[in-house]
């Protein structure tokens, strides 16, 4: 076959490929959709924060069927789906309901790269809500319970040489039937509530390593004694085995040390260059894992110089710090949800938009809304310069967004097993999450919503990272503990309480609504705290919270969290309208206010 002719068939699978899958739906969509590529469905490397040279995509289009709960895989499947969107979403080609009486099943066929010939296969699944089996060439290779955090499988064992390999992957997501952690989503969507999200939302990947490999880093700075503490997590090691760090600014190298395996490297940095959103400098890594003097293993990774506390001022108010100063810290809240893909972004270009914008809106932060992204996105914090607060996604009973209860003083009785699910998956996210600069809080707990054992918890959490700050229940039942007390009001500021021995926050606020025709999920049922009918009233409502919070900034606010980033299904109060196509406040005038309001706390 000559290269033309290759060329033109190429042209013709792709033709073919894009003839079997289309967005479902007449629901609006970001410009991003229309660049959605079945046979190159978000290529970009899934973990940036632990990279390897060699990898291969499975993203794409899969077969899917949605069965009875409790049958056996099926023998003809439903069609074709486009992995990683939800079942439910527009971009996964088939936007169905499943339920918690159904079954989701997929099955894929991958091949090896030839030059893999001897080497352990790694297979990744980014995220998977909720319960999750996989299966190689029919048998069972592993499960996993937990709708936001990547897991693996060696998978090596169970290949068959010279044939491509069936990869099939069964899942079950109970939606707001169960008590499991699920955010924003339920069967019947009203109000504050969203399209459930089923299955496989995040990439799926496949990598070639040794026996020998590094499985995970820990980062951990230390900018009060110059030194960044690494910790490489490795498989199949042996007594005499190293690991050796190498630290770069730029191209340059500037430290080297090398650790036995099991304890950390304590590296000192001179010169040290702290990150802020001011100035967000990554210093780059390379991690070698030696063995009998060979490089067994070898990964790319980063880390940042920076620290996040709490302090009391001249004037006896306890503020939030960043890198020893005062720092107020400001921000919207941030749902993370898209009108065609649902949870899952386009493209890696539409997960980094929102971050863009919030920069350019003149916020340094963002909360990250009872959600966990991919890690591209914390990348992307990272590599912008934006803090993060990071929500763990709520569960178990919640209450209807119209009976929200702020001070009611009373916590869910949790079942054993719902406690149990809330541990491991709030433990599995901080873990996961770990490494990633940007993020400088925690947050257990949103509005009362499944909030139990809050003294507890919040000191657990504490106690399992104490280099953040933890703010116990983001306007929620309020206790005295972890770090922060956290308000909510709407639609303008208001601090009805203050805490003179923790940080005192407004949690949330705003909400102010401007629905736009065409670029509505739903015709009717729009919903804001208040609304306005055009940009420069929704401006002007906008400055006018913001000059009221300047004052308690000075007497007591160390954050504040404007709600929200977009609008999302029947919320109408965003910056931009939930297609992203128009920004609805004049984003130069927000930029401006939202920049006094920061440096308020400096004068």
């Amino acid at each position: 076959m000559n290269k033309k002719t290759t060329v033109l068939l190429a042209l013709f699978i792709s033709c073919l490929v894009h003839a079997q899958w289309k967005p479902q739906g007449d629901k609006i969509k970001t410009k991003w959709a229309e660049q959605v590529d079945p046979n190159k469905t978000l290529p970009e490397y899934p973990r940036p924060i632990m990279e390897r040279s060699q990898w291969k995509n499975l993203n794409g289009l899969w077969n899917y069927a949605i069965q009875e709960f409790g049958k056996k895989a099926p023998s003809k499947y439903d069609g074709q789906i486009l992995v990683p969107f939800a079942v439910e979403s527009s971009l996964s080609g088939v936007m169905k309901d499943v339920g918690a009486k159904n079954e989701l099943w997929y099955e894929t066929h991958f091949a090896l790269e030839s030059n893999w010939n001897g080497k352990n296969i790694l297979l990744h699944f980014g995220a998977v809500d909720w319960k999750t089996e996989v299966f190689i060439n029919d048998i069972k290779v592993g499960s996993h319970t937990g709708g936001y955090t990547p897991f693996s499988f060696d998978i090596t064992p169970f290949i068959q040489k010279g044939k491509n390999q069936k990869l099939v992957v069964k899942v079950w997501d109970p939606s707001n039937d169960g008590p499991q952690p699920r955010g924003k989503q339920v069967k019947n969507p009203e109000g504050i509530w969203y399209t459930p999200v089923t299955g496989i939302w995040q990439t799926v990947w496949i990598e070639p390593v040794n026996a020998k490999n590094i499985t995970a880093l820990k980062t951990t700075p230390n900018i009060d004694q110059n030194t960044i503490r690494i910790k490489a997590d490795v498989a199949g090691a042996e007594a005499g085995d190293l690991v050796e760090i190498t630290v770069f600014d730029g191209d340059a190298a500037i430290a080297k040390e090398k650790a036995v395996i099991g304890e950390s490297n304590d590296i000192v940095l001179n010169n040290l260059k702290l990150w802020s959103p001011e100035s967000p400098f990554l210093y780059q890594t390379k991690i070698r894992l030696i063995s009998n003097n060979k490089v067994v293993d070898e990964v790319k990774s980063y880390f940042a110089m920076r620290k996040i506390a709490s302090k009391r001022d001249e004037n006896g108010i306890v503020r939030m710090q960043l890198n020893n100063k005062d720092y107020f810290q400001f921000g919207p809240l941030d749902q993370g949800w898209w009108p065609d893909g649902l949870y899952t972004a386009p493209t890696d270009e539409a997960l980094k938009y929102d971050i863009i914008k919030t920069k350019e809106l003149g916020f340094n932060m963002i909360r990250k809304h009872v959600k966990v992204e991919p890690e591209r996105w914390y990348t992307h914090c990272d590599q912008l310069g934006i803090l993060v607060w990071q929500d763990m996604p709520s569960g178990d009973e919640q209450p209807l967004w119209q009976n929200r209860k702020y001070f009611e003083g009373t916590e869910l009785q949790r079942s054993a097993k719902s406690e149990e699910i809330y541990r491991k998956e709030w433990r599995e996210i901080m873990d996961h999450l770990y490494s990633y600069p940007s993020i400088v809080v925690w947050v257990p707990f949103n509005e009362a919503w499944g909030q139990f054992k809050t003294v507890e918890i919040t000191e657990w959490t504490k106690n399992h990272d104490p280099s953040r700050l933890t703010n116990s229940s983001s306007g929620g039942n309020h206790f005295q503990t972890g770090d922060i007390l956290d308000l909510h009001n709407y639609p303008g500021p208001e601090m009805y309480l203050y805490d003179a021995r923790r940080v005192t926050v407004l949690g949330e606020y705003g909400g102010i609504g401007l629905p736009l025709e065409g670029h509505l999920w739903r015709a009717n049922d729009n919903w804001g705290y208040i609304k306005f009918k055009n940009e420069s009233e929704v401006t002007a409502e906008y400055i006018k919270y913001a000059q009221i919070l300047k004052n308690y900034v000075k007497t007591g606010f160390s954050a504040a969290v404007y709600t929200q980033t977009t609008d999302v299904e029947g919320e109408v109060n965003g910056f931009m309208t939930y297609d992203r196509k128009v920004d609805k406040m004049d984003f130069k005038a927000i930029n401006k206010i939202n920049r006094e309001v920061i440096d308020a706390l400096k004068h």
